[in-house]
């Protein structure tokens, strides 16, 4: 449980007076109180938080009610069932026409090239997302059907989400980084019905011409006896020949034009130099009877369309994660909890207030992007940053200069592009301001003590405490994280539960360890947003997150608690095998072969691979799906190294 007082001691971080005045959560015994009441009575803790929220009709049944246990009967988790919503009208129309939003910035866009951007208000992005539900509407899609988004981070995206939420479809995100087989095997597995995607995009230096990866998917569908029926195609990087004297480099202020606010780059330049100022009509290849665009769709469109009221059980977005098999995990998450988890969450992690700049570097192909640059934020009439380019482009100062651009108050990255940016030194950051900033945030794996000093040194000269979250794709939202002005911080510690989260620290025999321990990290109770099934496969859903340990959602991760009751993630426990360079691992275990390994495959969110590791100890070159992997070169580095084998 949370201990009676935090720890004194050197190496902890206490929060300043800045951040705790006017804080939401101002100490550790407020957090404690709140903490005890969100476990003791989950049903006023959450209905409180509910009634911030529009809802058609309240609840039919108990707030809620789940199964954790196989043996007992089916798993299932269910929030205020019979109580229905919607979640972009929560999202857009409630600031917009409730709480009198509608001219606040919603969006600042931030191209890829520097001088390339945007911005858009809440009633803006209503306006856009009505007319792009409509357009749904009027191609067949409906409430339950499945729509494949496959985009670059342009607004369009935001767009495209929240139409699919209107009308109560559920929308399946597929990172723009993916291959066309990737797409493919993710549209099959959804049978999605439609799909939006862009003519291209630029990453960094990088041209990707993602209508040629999206027809390669759709080609490979019809392949497998699953044609989709229409492609929506956003001009991103060039114009319509009608458009193509009028292209410029300024944001376009003509809402029914398509978005000339790009850079004209030629598709075509296989040398990948751009031609920025030269206008070049962009040769999309095409299929007249499968792809349309977007803007021509969306000029016609009406900007009125009544949401689709749903119950809070109903299925919101599909997002897919990587298996250990290679096939990957259709994780599905609902309309009601999601909405009350990430807006509360992004609520007091962030400390948020309404005169905040927020910047989640995250794509939102992946989770974090779903819910913490999307969905939280706007929930709580947020205004956001959306970057479409990297931290390196065109030089290694791009993230400090765009902090000091839009003032940026909260700041939210990974810490791979810590780790990537501390390589060059003091120096491009310093060359920056920064002084917007108040608080700092890193997703995706533990960041390591060195990284997290630099980080609150250098970046947040050292008076902006760092929200080291841990959560998953599974949990929808925050698991463990600290508070900013609540929760001293030890650097590298993701510290305390958030509210209503009861983690357990248990053995291999799945028997719970007290007080300072190291096992596995599994969590007792559901929360509001925990995912409720892998789409079309519930018994795979059982199996991985519940069988192992009957009565627990299994993170499959694994945690240390220290004498403090702070909790340490030490990553996936499978993945942890400690070998001293010996004759033998145990009294029994002898490897028969010892391969070093300047590195290992991993995701993008610091996942090892196993099942890439067993091929190449197999010496299998056919690897399948390799899309989620962050660095290609070392599967090569892996196999030339590869020791000789029997």
């Amino acid at each position: 449980m949370i201990p009676d007082k935090t720890p004194v001691e050197k190496g902890v971080y206490h929060p300043a007076s800045e951040v705790t005045n006017g804080a939401h959560i101002s100490n550790f015994q407020k957090y404690k109180d709140l903490y005890l009441q969100s476990i003791q009575n989950p049903e006023e803790f959450w209905g409180k938080i509910a009634k911030e929220f529009y809802w058609k009709t309240p609840k039919t049944g108990s707030f809620f009610d789940y199964n954790f246990d196989g043996s007992k009967g089916k798993i299932y988790i269910k929030w205020m069932e019979g109580a229905t919503t919607n979640i972009c009208y929560n999202m857009l129309d409630r600031n917009v026409k409730e709480k009198n939003l509608g001219d606040k910035i919603a969006f600042y866009w931030e191209g890829n090239e520097p001088g390339d951007c945007m911005q858009i208000t809440y009633k803006e992005l209503l306006q856009k997302v009505c007319k792009f539900a409509n357009v749904l509407q009027s191609h067949g899609v409906k409430k339950g059907d499945r729509v494949s988004i496959y985009m670059p981070m342009i607004i369009e995206l935001v767009v495209a989400m929240l139409a699919c939420t209107r009308i109560g479809a559920i929308h399946s995100i597929v990172f723009a980084g993916f291959s066309a087989e990737s797409l493919c095997e993710r549209i099959l597995d959804s049978y999605c019905s439609l799909l939006v995607t862009a003519d291209g995009f630029y990453r960094g230096d990088k041209l990707v011409n993602l209508k040629e990866l999206a027809d390669e998917a759709l080609k490979k569908c019809r392949e497998r006896d699953f044609p989709v029926g229409k492609c929506i195609v956003v001009k991103h990087l060039g114009v319509t020949e009608a458009a193509e004297e009028s292209c410029i480099n300024t944001a376009s202020t003509d809402a029914q034009s398509p978005p000339a606010k790009r850079s004209c780059y030629n598709m075509q330049d296989k040398d990948n130099v751009k031609a920025k100022n030269v206008h070049h009509k962009i040769k999309t290849p095409w299929n007249v009877d499968v792809d349309l665009w977007w803007h021509d769709l969306m000029k016609e469109a009406s900007d009125e369309c009544e949401p689709e009221w749903c119950d809070s059980e109903t299925p919101l977005f599909i997002l897919y994660t990587s298996g250990s098999t290679g096939k990957p995990k259709g994780v599905q998450h609902t309309v009601g909890g999601y909405l009350l988890y990430t807006a509360t969450t992004f609520k007091y992690v962030f400390d948020y207030k309404p005169d905040d700049v927020y910047w989640c570097t995250a794509d939102i192909g992946w989770i974090t992007g779903h819910s913490y640059l999307v969905y939280g934020p706007l929930a709580n009439g947020a205004t956001s940053v959306m970057f479409e380019g990297i931290p390196t482009y065109p030089d290694i100062s791009r993230f400090w200069e765009v902090i000091d651009k839009y003032k940026v108050t909260k700041f939210y990255t990974a810490p791979t592009a810590i780790r990537l940016l501390m390589k060059y030194g003091e120096e491009p950051v310093r060359r920056f301001r920064r002084e917007s900033l108040k608080i700092l945030g890193t997703v995706g794996e533990a960041i390591n003590p060195e990284a997290w000093l630099w980080y609150y040194n250098v970046v947040g000269n050292r008076k902006c405490p760092i929200m080291d979250t841990f959560w998953q794709t599974e949990t929808g939202g925050h698991m463990i994280t600290p508070l900013p002005a609540a929760i001293p911080l030890k650097p590298g510690s993701a510290t305390f539960p958030f509210f209503g989260v009861v983690p357990a620290v248990l053995n291999e025999s799945g028997e719970e360890l007290e007080g300072e321990a190291e096992g596995y990290l599994v969590f007792k109770k559901p929360w509001p947003s925990i995912m409720r099934t892998i789409y079309g496969n519930h018994q795979r859903f059982e199996t991985t997150y519940f069988k192992k340990f009957p009565g627990y959602f299994v993170t499959g991760d694994g945690c240390r608690r220290d004498k403090d009751g702070y909790y340490w993630i030490t990553g996936r426990i499978d993945d942890m095998l400690n070998v001293s360079v010996r004759v033998k691992i145990g009294p029994i275990a002898a490897p028969d072969y010892i391969q070093n390994a300047p590195g290992l495959p991993k995701t993008r969110s610091g996942k090892i691979m196993r099942r890439i590791l067993r091929q190449i100890a197999r010496n299998e070159r056919e690897l399948g799906d390799t899309s989620t992997l962050a660095d290609g070169a070392v599967i090569e580095e892996l196999f030339n190294n590869r020791c000789g084998t029997i």
